[in-house]
């Protein structure tokens, strides 16, 4: 049966943006939402119940795909812990239809080489939507604002350890102060974290 029918489904409870929960059908189209009712015919829409692909939901509770916009999977350098296709399907299990990417693998994603390498590799295995965080260095290489596409930059002032950490606060000043990316930031105080670790050890 092909991806791109209709699909109807039944009997599922419908998460509504007011947090209530009803029971019901939806009736999807093209990617998008056609209708939500009570009850939904197949016939109503294609006249053939053998054009629609349907499904039983009793049981089961529909609500829409879920972004997470902060995940560390482990493609390329690490894929003995995880990788793009295994990180996706547990995305897809758990329905997170989107993911947004940090960019401390090996190599480090902080040029258009690495952001390369890693779309072409999500190509291949995601079975979700993806996005990729570059990477803030002390170099702030050119690619930090010119890499493309990116979801946005990701700067680490603490809990990080090689060229991704960034403390020092005139570095910090010359990212915030260029470009009109979106920057996420670990904001942690790595003097402090020093600090206390020197207070337990």
């Amino acid at each position: 049966m092909s991806s791109d029918l209709p699909l109807l489904i039944h009997n599922a409870s419908i998460l509504q943006p007011d947090s209530n929960l009803v029971l019901g059908d939806v009736y999807i189209q093209n990617g998008t939402i056609q209708a939500i009712a009570a009850e939904l015919n197949a016939n109503e829409f294609s006249g053939s119940r053998q054009t629609v692909k349907e499904i039983d939901a009793t049981g089961l509770t529909l609500l829409p795909g879920v972004i997470d916009p902060q995940v560390h999977f482990r493609e390329p350098g690490l894929e003995y812990k995880e990788d793009l296709f295994t990180a996706s399907c547990a995305c897809a299990r758990g329905g997170v239809t989107s993911f947004l990417e940090m960019p401390n693998t090996r190599p480090l994603t902080i040029t258009q080489a690495a952001l390369d390498d890693k779309l072409k590799r999500a190509a291949e295995k995601c079975l979700v939507n993806y996005g990729f965080f570059i990477g803030a260095t002390a170099e702030i290489l050119p690619d930090l604002l010119e890499a493309n596409p990116v979801c946005g930059i990701k700067i680490f002032m603490g809990s990080m350890h090689g060229a991704l950490l960034i403390d020092e606060e005139s570095l910090l000043d010359q990212i915030f102060s260029k470009g009109d990316r979106l920057i996420a930031v670990h904001a942690e105080n790595q003097a402090r974290i020093r600090d206390r670790r020197q207070q337990f050890e």
